[in-house]
């Protein structure tokens, strides 16, 4: 209860400091709002003057910045987002929409990750400086050092175009899901690799490691009852920072492939000065991060002996 009543704070604390940072950062931007508002309701060649200062007029752009800010943090006590200044709809109903986009693509991402990286980076692990090892720590850095959106034009190229195996772009079958979760995949199985081996190689190396293999234990039984529930400690921590890195590449692979989630919701409000959809939108990846982490250390404190002890002193 401890533990969740500071997450339940951090909750709070989160998603006041975001509503006010994009807020204030939307308005800070150069350029005529109005203008940009008119664009994404009516089309960039429709838009003219006449239109840009109705918009104006009628959401009250000129006003003081500081009650518009207060009202949507007063909102926010009752759940409700507002309406986007572009479509008109409540926030929380277009964010519902396109969650369940970006929610199936991070995913599936994740559990490729979790299926390429661990196992890989447990072998190296289980033979440190081995032909394995190394081979990994080339491929996992090289990942790791490619930007995300090279890495995808990287996979149409060599997928989509020249190959034709995969559609580069789309959305509505399973075969839309294989190249943006797949990079999505790769650069978090790089990582995951990495932390999987070197918490390997070090419970290996743990004297409990080789009191079982001389009681008579084969190296897989030892994994099996003892190496794995070790190594998921570190591992699982990591993955609520990944998170992070997984937010901020689905913002920019669904760009690239014309994925309809939260993450290409969330630039084209930008472009269009949509403040209420920013907000909404940032707030909802916010406090993602948040509820993952929370769950994270929960699950931590359950296969870990080490936490349950602690908790009992």
């Amino acid at each position: 209860m401890k533990a969740l009543t500071s997450r339940l704070v951090q909750a709070i604390v989160v998603a006041v400091l975001i509503g006010t940072a994009t807020f204030v950062m939307m308005r800070s931007l150069p350029g005529d709002a109005a203008w940009r508002i008119a664009a994404g309701r009516y089309g960039y060649d429709n838009v003219d003057a006449a239109a840009a200062e109705a918009v104006r007029s009628e959401l009250g752009l000129d006003g003081p910045a500081l009650p518009a800010l207060l009202q949507w943090l007063g909102d926010l006590l009752t759940l409700d987002f507002g309406t986007s200044l572009v479509s008109g709809q409540p926030v929380m109903q277009e964010i519902a929409h396109q969650l369940g986009a970006s929610a199936a693509l991070a995913g599936i991402a994740l559990l490729l990750s979790v299926l390429i990286g661990p196992p890989l980076g447990i072998l190296a692990g289980l033979r440190p400086g081995g032909v394995l090892d190394r081979c990994l720590l080339v491929v996992s850095t090289g990942l790791k050092a490619v930007p995300q959106f090279l890495l995808a034009l990287i996979l149409i190229v060599l997928l989509a175009v020249q190959l034709r195996l995969l559609p580069a772009a789309g959305h509505g079958e399973a075969r839309h899901f294989i190249l943006p979760s797949l990079t999505l995949a790769l650069g978090l199985a790089a990582v995951n690799a990495r932390i999987a081996r070197d918490a390997m190689a070090r419970i290996a190396d743990m004297p409990f490691w080789r009191f079982a293999e001389w009681k008579g234990l084969s190296r897989r039984e030892v994994l099996m009852r003892h190496g794995l529930r070790n190594v998921s400690v570190p591992l699982l921590t990591y993955l609520g920072l990944q998170f992070v890195t997984l937010v901020e590449g689905v913002v920019v692979i669904e760009a690239i492939f014309g994925w309809p989630g939260i993450g290409h919701a969330l630039v084209h409000a930008i472009f269009s000065r949509d403040v209420p959809m920013v907000q909404g939108t940032a707030l909802v990846l916010g406090l993602g991060f948040v509820l993952v982490n929370t769950c994270i250390d929960l699950i931590v404190r359950r296969i870990d002996p080490r936490g349950e002890t602690e908790a009992r002193a």
